[in-house]
């Protein structure tokens, strides 16, 4: 089939489950950061294949926000989310953030699995600013959060190169170069999101325990003696959190590098988190 990387179930463009990625010879990897290999081209715009996923992506953010909205206690009976009525009684709230991030990763992958930029583009950065918030909202949680953002940043360093960053195959949508990607506006919206997300996730993972995860130069380091960040030194400074503290400062690194590429500028975050 020649554009059947995406198979409709019965009725619609999704199926009942997430689809796995089309068998063929060599060109589907396995991907540790769990994105399924997008289809071999992109939805013709306006096509009804492109409509439905639209669709299914503003449903399930609009369900998502509700069951957030729900959780941090902040709804309240008819208030309007996408133009549809919020009813308290219809959702749950979240337990936890990797609950919500169980309903993100299934948004991700199918925009992803998509091949197609018109439709990824705006969609993962709607779902990068909205994640940004939702952290908040929660007690830290390392592993959801850190794999939500990792898949993030792999989809929009990707974008920018207009080809997978890890297999260096080329992305359907841009046959004809990176004018099929993203804008000069995309990438400034693109640039402050990732950035505030650095800002987020440290101000959100220092409330995981008492020693703080905190930006710091090595100047810093060497003057105040520590052996690591700011609140973390002596015993304190063990394994576990020297993996957080790299974790940390390894947020939308890849997208920040490409997004310095293309800009003409540093690629390097003005609020900067190194690892040295």
């Amino acid at each position: 089939m020649a554009e059947d990387a995406i198979t409709p179930a019965a009725g619609g463009f999704l199926p009942q489950t997430l689809p796995s990625p089309a068998p063929t010879t060599s060109t589907v990897s396995t991907r540790p950061i769990g994105l399924p290999h997008p289809r071999s081209r992109a939805l013709r715009p306006g096509s009804s294949k492109e409509d439905q996923v639209r669709k299914f992506v503003s449903n399930r953010m609009a369900h998502i926000t509700r069951r957030f909205v729900k959780k941090v206690g902040a709804a309240s009976l008819g208030e309007k989310i996408d133009g549809q009525m919020m009813d308290d009684e219809e959702v749950e709230g979240y337990n936890s953030l990797d609950e919500l991030c169980k309903d993100l990763d299934e948004v991700i992958r199918i925009v992803w699995l998509s091949g197609t930029p018109n439709l990824q583009i705006p969609s993962l950065l709607n779902i990068a600013s909205e994640f940004n918030t939702w952290m908040t909202g929660f007690p830290p949680s390392d592993t959801a959060a850190f794999e939500i953002l990792h898949k993030l940043d792999h989809c929009f360093a990707s974008l920018l190169s207009g080809e997978d960053i890890e297999t260096h195959e080329p992305l359907p949508g841009f046959e004809n170069g990176l004018r099929g990607g993203m804008t000069r506006t995309d990438m400034v919206r693109c640039k402050s999101t990732v950035q505030n997300a650095r800002v987020v996730i440290v101000d959100v993972m220092s409330k995981r325990r008492p020693g703080n995860v905190q930006e710091v130069s090595t100047e810093e380091t060497e003057e105040s003696g520590t052996d690591g960040p700011a609140g973390f030194s002596g015993s304190a400074w063990d394994d576990d959190q020297e993996s957080l503290y790299m974790d940390v400062a390894r947020v939308y690194e890849n997208t920040l590098v490409k997004l310095g590429e293309t800009l003409g500028e540093s690629g390097v975050a003005d609020t900067q988190m190194s690892a040295d």
